[in-house]
C-alpha cells in the first residue's frame, strides 16, 4: 500500500462518515489528502492530520473527528492498528500482505515506477544553457547542464509536456571579436587585444584553413570566419553536452529573432499592452510598473536594439509557440534579470507568477590536488565542460551537481567525487544496485524463479521500512517536479540505498548450502528486484548510469 493508496482508503472511509450522517464536514471532503511516514517508525507507518484539518468544519474537537475515523479505519483489512496522538493526529500500521504488495506493483510497472500525471497538461520550456558560440562550453554551464537536464527528465516523469532548449548568442559584438581572432590568427598576426586569446582559436582557425583554402581571398575573409567558426564550435559545444548525457530539443537562434522580423512584431505587440513609451529618441518599456529597478530601453536612439528587446522578443516567442511556463536556469551572475524577466511577462500581459520562472544557480568551485581549477589547457581563462568530464567521469560530476540545492555554492572535490569508498553518495548508490544487480544473478544460478510471491512475508521491521521507502518515490519525484528540485531525488536515492542495506544485513535473502528454496526466498527476491528497480529509475533521472557490476 502506497501512501496515496492510503490516503484514498482514508477519504473512502470519511465518504461513508459523511454519507451514513455520522459526519457533516462544512464545505464538504477535499479532493485529497496528505499522508506522511512520521519519524519515528514507533509511531506506526504513517499519519495523518486530517482529523485537525476537519475538526472545526465538522463541529467537533479534532480528537472526537479521528476517534470517528480511526474506528472506521480498523475495520479495514489493510491495516492493523490506528493509533491516535496529541490533538488528534492519527498514526495509522498497516498490514504486511498489504504493504508487501509495493514490490509487485513496481515490478509490473517497471521503468514507469515513479511516474505520474501531478503535471499532466502543462506545456512547459525550460532554457538552461545560454552561451556565445565563441568558445568552449566551461564550469558555469556544467552545472546547468546537469541540473537542467535531470529537472526535464524530472518534469517529465510528472508528467509535463517539456522542450529542453538552448539559447545560442549568435549575434553581437562578441560574435565579431571571434570572428576577427579566428581571421587574425588565421594569417598569422597577433590575436585582438579584446578578442579570443585561448590556444582553441589557433586550432580553429587552421581548421577552418584546412576545410575552406580559399577562405582567405573572400569578399569578407573576417565574416567568412565568424560563420564558420561558429558552425564548428557549435558542433562542438553539441558534442559535448551529448557525451554529458544532456540534450536539448531545440537550439534557439538569437538571430533568428532579428532575421525573422521577431524583434519588431514583440514591440508592437508590448505596445499593444501600453507599456512602451519614447523618451530621449529612444523607445523605453515602463518596467517599473511591475517591480524593476527601473524602465529598459527597447531601442536605441540610432534605432538599434538593445539586449533587452531581445530578451522580450524571445519570451513572447516561447509563449506564442504555445509554452505555458517558461523556465529560465540563469547563473550567479544574473540576480538582477529576475525582476526584469519578471517584467517582460507582465507587460505582455501574462501572469509573472506563473508563467515565468527563474532560477539562479550559484558558483561552483572544483579542487584538484587541494588546488581549485581555474585555468584550461585550451580555452586559457575557464576550465572547460570537456575538462571536467576527462577529470571526474559522466557519473560521477553529473550525480555531485544534481545531488545539492542550485542556489547554494558548491565546492566539488575531483579525488572524493571519483573514490569508491562508501562515503563517496554516487558510488554508494550506484554500488547498492550493483549488489542488487548480483544478488539477483546468484538466484539465478540457483534455479530459483520468482514464479510465486507471498507479500504477507515480508514482515520484517526492515522489509517494511524499505518498503515504505520504495513506496514514496512516486511521490518524491513529484515534490521534486513541482519544486524545481532534482537534488530531492539524489537525497532520496541514498537513504534508499541505506535502507537496503539494513535490510540485507539482517533478512537473509537467498538459501544456504542444502537449503530448500522457501517461499520467504522468494518474496525476499522480489524486493530485492523491486529495489533495484527504484534504483535504476531514480539514477536514470539524474542522468546517471545504473551498473549490474562493480
Amino acid at each position: 500500500m502506497t501512501p496515496e493508496q492510503l490516503a484514498t482508503t482514508i477519504l473512502q472511509a470519511l465518504t461513508t462518515l459523511v454519507d451514513d450522517g455520522t459526519l457533516t464536514v462544512e464545505g464538504g471532503l477535499p479532493a485529497e489528502l496528505k499522508v506522511e511516514r512520521p519519524k519515528n517508525p514507533e509511531h506506526g507507518d504513517y499519519a495523518t492530520n486530517v482529523a485537525m484539518q476537519l475538526g472545526k468544519k465538522a463541529g467537533m474537537a479534532p480528537r472526537q473527528f479521528a476517534e470517528l475515523l480511526a474506528a472506521r479505519l480498523s475495520d479495514d483489512p489493510s491495516i492493523t492498528a490506528v493509533e491516535i496522538a496529541g490533538p488528534g493526529f492519527i498514526n495509522i500500521r498497516v498490514a504486511a500482505d498489504a504493504q508487501g504488495k509495493i514490490a509487485s506493483a513496481i515490478l509490473e510497472a517497471g521503468e514507469k515506477y515513479g511516474t505520474s500525471d501531478s503535471l499532466h497538461g502543462q506545456k512547459i520550456n525550460l532554457e538552461f544553457i545560454s552561451a556565445n558560440p565563441t568558445g568552449p562550453l566551461h564550469l558555469g554551464h556544467t552545472r546547468w547542464a546537469a541540473v537542467g537536464d535531470a529537472l526535464a527528465r524530472v518534469l517529465i516523469a510528472a508528467g509535463a509536456d517539456v522542450s529542453r532548449e538552448f539559447y545560442v548568442n549568435d549575434r553581437g559584438a562578441q560574435m565579431e571579436k571571434f570572428g576577427a581572432s579566428l581571421f587574425a590568427s588565421a594569417k598569422g598576426e597577433p590575436v585582438p587585444e579584446d578578442g579570443y586569446h585561448g590556444e582553441y582559436i589557433h586550432d580553429l582557425a587552421q581548421r577552418i584553413l584546412a576545410e575552406n583554402p580559399d577562405i582567405l581571398t573572400n569578399e569578407d575573409p573576417q565574416t567568412a570566419f565568424r560563420e564558420a567558426g561558429y558552425q564548428l564550435q557549435l558542433k562542438e559545444q553539441q558534442g559535448q553536452l551529448e557525451h554529458f548525457r544532456t540534450s536539448f530539443d531545440v537550439w534557439f537562434s538569437e538571430r533568428s529573432l532579428h532575421e525573422q522580423g521577431g524583434v519588431p512584431h514583440a514591440i508592437e505587440k508590448l505596445r499593444e499592452q501600453g507599456h512602451l513609451y519614447e523618451a530621449d529618441e529612444a523607445l523605453w518599456m515602463r518596467t517599473t510598473d511591475f517591480t524593476d529597478d527601473k524602465d529598459r530601453v527597447l531601442i536605441r536612439t540610432g534605432g538599434e536594439p538593445t539586449y533587452f528587446a531581445s530578451d522580450a522578443a524571445y519570451y513572447i516567442n516561447k509563449r506564442e509557440r504555445g509554452f505555458d511556463v517558461c523556465i529560465y536556469l540563469l547563473g550567479a551572475d544574473h540576480h538582477g534579470y529576475v525582476n526584469r524577466l519578471k517584467a517582460i511577462a507582465a507587460c505582455a500581459g501574462d501572469d509573472p507568477e506563473h508563467n515565468i520562472e527563474i532560477l539562479i544557480g550559484q558558483l561552483v568551485k572544483i579542487l584538484k590536488g587541494g588546488e581549485e581549477m581555474k585555468l584550461s589547457k585550451r580555452a586559457g581563462t575557464i576550465v572547460t565542460l570537456a575538462e571536467l568530464v576527462e577529470e571526474g567521469g559522466v557519473d560521477p560530476l553529473r550525480y555531485t551537481l544534481c545531488r545539492y540545492p542550485v542556489d547554494s555554492p558548491l565546492t566539488l572535490d575531483i579525488e572524493e567525487m571519483t573514490r569508491q569508498v562508501s562515503e563517496n553518495p554516487v558510488y554508494y548508490v550506484q554500488y547498492a544496485h550493483a549488489r542488487l544487480a548480483s544478488i539477483l544473478r546468484n538466484a539465478s544460478d540457483l534455479g530459483i524463479k520468482l514464479d510465486e510471491f507471498d507479500p504477507g512475508l515480508l514482515n520484517h521491521d526492515r522489509e517494511g521500512d524499505l518498503l515504505r521507502a520504495l513506496a514514496e518515490f512516486p511521490r518524491i519525484v513529484a515534490t521534486a517536479a513541482e519544486l524545481r528540485e532534482p537534488h530531492r531525488i539524489a537525497r532520496y536515492l541514498e537513504d534508499t540505498a541505506s535502507r537496503f542495506h539494513k535490510f540485507y544485513d539482517s533478512c537473509r535473502v537467498l538459501p544456504r548450502g542444502d537449503e530448500e528454496v522457501e517461499p520467504v526466498h522468494k518474496a525476499r527476491l522480489t524486493l530485492v528486484s523491486a529495489t533495484k528497480t527504484v534504483l535504476a529509475n531514480g539514477l536514470d533521472l539524474l542522468g546517471v548510469s545504473a551498473p549490474e557490476r562493480m
